[in-house]
């Protein structure tokens, strides 16, 4: 086993699968987040910390994996107050290309690599360790974080610089917030039409407009319970990231509208599918 010590900070819906499987695969250790409670079922193998420092301190490959580009701040200007020469930081949040730029160019002055490393998947495949996860970075870095990120995902793309990552998933998020709600408003329009959604998600699935979207979605819409996977709030967040980053496109507007509105009307933390019940009310 690789002698390294691993650190991982951040175990919400998408970490904590992630950090267990590390842990799963053997890897000496050591996690924190903000909320305790998150992190006590790490107390039985690894190390559990009370702050981003004692991570960093006691571990060399540290994985990051948090909400938005304030608590990715947040968390690094702890990270860069301390010696971190030689340490390799992984970054699989997804936020604004800005601030991994910014947060990358800061950790290398200080003599410690970067990668900016977001996934594509919800918390199934998060549990699987079949993410999709593309990278931005140095070669040698890559190699060097390779060995924990196939404990993680089935395909790792190397997409060049710092930034690249980030720009392939805010570029598939966009993607996937357009088949989402045009899934909703088609099963919508078929259920006008006396469809049953069955019936209706199964011709979909089967045909050329099926996709690993469609059918992850597909008991969600036929029980009609959207507890999240993926949150609607975090694809309205990704979607105005995209617009910052330049998808200034006709159907960023609309997708912009549609999901700032459900967010406002109280629909913000069901699962994405869940614009479906946005978009029923309003029509």
């Amino acid at each position: 086993m690789n002698a390294e010590k691993i650190g991982f900070i951040g175990l919400g819906n998408m970490g904590h699968p992630m950090a267990k499987n590390l842990e799963k695969a053997g890897f000496e250790l050591a996690v924190f987040n903000r909320t305790i409670a998150k992190a006590e079922d790490f107390k039985e193998k690894s190390i559990v910390y009370n702050s981003v420092s004692e991570v960093v301190k006691n571990s060399d490959v540290i994985f990051t994996m948090l909400t938005n580009d304030t608590a990715v701040k947040a968390v690094y200007e702890e990270v860069l107050s301390q010696n971190i020469t030689g340490k390799l930081f992984v970054d699989m949040s997804t936020i604004s290309p800005e601030a991994t730029n910014e947060i990358s160019s800061a950790v290398k002055i200080k003599e410690a690599g970067f990668i900016d490393a977001p996934v594509a998947g919800s918390t199934k495949p998060a549990a699987d360790g079949t993410l999709i996860i593309m990278v931005g970075g140095e070669e040698k870095d890559l190699t060097r974080a390779e060995p924990y990120l196939q404990k993680l995902g089935k395909t790792i793309k190397h997409l060049g610089e710092n930034g690249k990552g980030i720009a392939a998933k805010l570029s598939v998020n966009y993607f996937i917030s357009t088949i989402y709600q045009g899934l909703a408003e088609t099963i919508l329009f078929s259920d006008k039409l006396g469809i049953e959604r069955k019936d209706m998600l199964e011709i979909i699935n089967e045909s050329a407009s099926g996709s690993g979207a469609t059918k992850v979605k597909t008991p969600l819409l036929i029980e009609d319970n959207y507890d999240p996977a993926f949150a609607l709030d975090l694809m309205l967040k990704d979607i105005l990231l995209a617009k910052n980053a330049g998808a200034d496109f006709p159907l960023s507007k609309t997708l912009i509208e549609t999901y700032q509105s459900a967010h406002d009307e109280g629909f913000g933390k069901q699962d994405v599918i869940g614009i479906i019940q946005f978009l029923g009310k309003k029509g």
